[in-house]
């Protein structure tokens, strides 16, 4: 769509982790540069946590485009929330080892089988787990205990996990002292700053064939890194939402302004209509009457009658409260109008 009308060989700003847009931040070099330093090592686990759309899995897929094929059998799996058994099966899956029907121990026999026959083929095997938050501890340790397979000089399978930061408190938990014991490396990747912000827009931008046009004032990038934080993921959705306005209005400038109505926009999306109506609150069960009290003399009837009226004079006035109230609210919107 806008893609035309700017020039542009395809959208800069999909969702989906593409390793043809990398942009090597500070924190991204430093990241990959662990990966790289574990795949070397070619043993135990390398850790990496980062906030949800920090670029995890854009660094792996840039990782795997980099790394020697011919001597490295890589496989990634995403979906963890998985029982150990489950985990064994998608881990085996993804190496394209048969799993269907295999019982626990028969599942174990055929990943070692495929580990020791990799080997002896000059080759090492590479396992990504992504998304490592949803691992429980029984699959974590299901996981180190893949690692357990070797020969006399070298290990088997290693493991990279990628997950978000709360990932660090399963691997700093009590049970977890063995596999911290066996990473290797581990780092958090943490937002962009301002100005790596603007190089991340406009290296995304001259990836896909950009000359300027449009054009992003300098109000307009602090405007993308106030919304964004810094996070790639963030910063993404907003500029395909712009590019998107600027298509819609013909527009080949972006100043703060546009992008704050962009903002704006996309607020406005995630709120509750406002007609929606507010939720009747509860009214309290009135307290069990207490146990009939002897006939009062004939003189305290009026008194009975007065405590009768303004028993019926409170609830009158609680169902005016439920019924009424927000009718009333409304009624003051309109005159206002």
């Amino acid at each position: 769509m806008y893609e035309t009308y700017y020039g542009l060989s395809a959208k800069p700003f999909q969702l989906r982790p593409d390793p043809h847009f990398f942009f090597g931040s500070k924190g991204h070099k430093r990241a990959m540069a662990y990966l790289e330093y574990g795949l070397s090592q070619g043993e135990g686990f390398i850790v990496i946590t980062g906030d949800i759309g920090a670029g995890k899995t854009t660094l792996v897929r840039n990782l795997f485009n980099r790394m020697p094929k011919d001597r490295i059998v890589a496989a990634h799996v995403v979906n963890t929330k998985l029982e150990a058994e489950d985990a064994l099966r998608s881990v085996a899956a993804a190496f394209g080892i048969q799993t269907e029907g295999a019982s626990k121990g028969e599942l174990l026999a055929r990943i070692e089988r495929f580990l020791r026959i990799t080997d002896q083929q000059g080759k090492r095997a590479l396992l990504v787990v992504d998304e490592a938050q949803n691992l429980n501890e029984g699959t974590v340790e299901e996981l180190r205990m893949l690692s357990n397979f070797q020969t006399d000089s070298q290990c088997l399978l290693q493991t990279f996990l990628l997950g978000q930061p709360e990932f660090r408190a399963t691997l700093h938990s009590a049970s977890m002292q063995q596999l911290r014991q066996r990473v290797t490396a581990s780092y958090h990747l943490g937002p962009m700053d301002a100005e790596e912000t603007r190089a991340y827009v406009e290296h995304r931008l001259q990836t896909v064939g950009w000359k300027g046009d449009p054009a992003f004032s300098d109000d307009a990038h602090a405007a993308i890194y106030a919304y964004s934080g810094g996070i790639p993921r963030k910063t993404n959705t907003l500029c395909d939402r712009i590019l998107l306005m600027g298509y819609l209005e013909e527009l080949h400038a972006f100043t703060g302004a546009e992008v704050e109505l962009v903002v704006r926009d996309i607020a406005e999306e995630f709120e509750l209509p406002a007609d929606t109506a507010p939720a009747i609150p509860a009214v309290p069960m009135a307290a069990p009457a207490p146990a009939a009290a002897p006939e009062p003399p004939a003189g305290s009837v009026d008194e009975r009658m007065t405590r009768i009226e303004h028993s019926v004079l409170s609830v009158l006035a609680a169902l005016k409260h439920m019924v009424g109230g927000p009718r009333g609210a409304i009624a003051q919107g309109d005159s206002g109008k």
